[in-house]
């Protein structure tokens, strides 16, 4: 059994790593979201029992967390980052004598590994991705019209004149850039769009005390995120607003498996779908999370773990194909 956070040169900048799992088992790779937003503790605290299945990999990428010290905001492309996820698949494969691993990415993370997927598919069993991103720009849209809405039905005046103030997004972007944007991720967290279970929570506290007390984080990694997600989202979020998947990234040679929140109004649901009808792959599969929002593998973790396992087992074996 390891159980080891280690930093690894990729492509030039020294990255932040946790392994956790029996090297016997194949690899699971977590893509966080964001960009910016480490989510180590998912995998390898809070559900740590995927380590009894899978070699686990938590990862933070290229700008936050423990790989924030010494990234340069002229790297944060998507590009760059396909690329380091390549790097580090390289690695592992090397490290623990394997020729594939499973990728998994929830969010940005979703974007990520449906762009690497696409590009580097030999390296791949498959990939799964939740809260799903599909289009950037119907993204902020849909997101954005459903906090007014919300805000309007409950007579919220102050959210209703905050959201006003901020104006709609125009192409994906709002007026005030990274301000705007946080301004309605709360209110559409009030709401539920996140997660009705935990709409209760701040969109960005319930991180906070992740980061400060989950133990997953060192004091250097946890400020790395403090420093690193706001600079990360700013820097990259104009390239990820131009960013329609329906348009350009279609075809996948390796297996494409989506499990969504129904609820999901931060990367809403309503776009997912048409994009999954539209996808060609090896094989593919939509499962849906009637009750959850943006991260199924919070909101009904038993139910998310249990298809996961069975999912990625029988692609092992060879089972599943069309």
């Amino acid at each position: 059994m390891i159980d080891s956070k280690i930093k690894v040169n990729i492509n030039g900048l020294k990255q932040r790593i946790h392994i956790k799992g029996n090297p016997d088992k194949n690899i699971l790779l977590f893509l966080h979201g964001g960009p910016g937003v480490a989510n180590r503790h998912i995998p390898c605290k809070y559900n740590d029992d995927l380590a009894d299945d899978f070699l686990v990999v938590g990862y933070d990428q290229r700008g936050t967390g423990g790989s924030y010290w010494g990234s340069k905001k002229e790297d944060f492309k998507i590009e760059q980052y396909v690329e380091d996820v390549e790097c580090l698949i390289k690695y592992l494969c090397k490290e623990f004598n394997k020729e594939k691993v499973f990728t998994i990415g929830g969010s940005w993370g979703s974007l990520l590994g449906l762009r690497h997927a696409y590009k580097y598919p030999e390296h791949l069993y498959a990939f799964l991705g939740f809260g799903q991103f599909v289009d950037g720009e119907l993204n902020e849209e849909i997101s954005y019209n459903f906090a007014l809405e919300e805000a309007k039905k409950h007579n919220d005046v102050k959210s209703i004149a905050k959201l006003e103030k901020i104006g709609k997004p125009i192409k994906g972007l709002y007026k005030d850039g990274y301000k705007g944007m946080s301004i309605q991720r709360e209110i559409m967290n009030k709401y539920g769009g996140y997660s009705k279970k935990h709409q209760s929570k701040s969109y960005t506290g319930g991180l906070a005390k992740a980061y400060l007390y989950s133990g997953e984080y060192s004091f250097c990694d946890a400020l790395g995120v403090l420093f690193g997600a706001k600079r990360t989202v700013i820097t990259m979020w104009p390239e990820i607003a131009k960013i329609k998947l329906e348009k350009d990234y279609l075809k996948y040679d390796c297996p494409i498996l989506i499990f969504d929140g129904k609820l999901d109004k931060n990367t809403p649901a309503d776009l997912v779908e048409d994009y999954y009808d539209a996808i060609k792959a090896p094989y593919k599969e939509l499962i849906w999370f009637e009750q959850s929002g943006h991260n199924p593998l919070i909101d009904e973790a038993d139910r998310f773990k249990e298809l996961l396992k069975d999912c990625f087992h029988k692609i092992e074996r060879g089972e599943l194909c069309q």
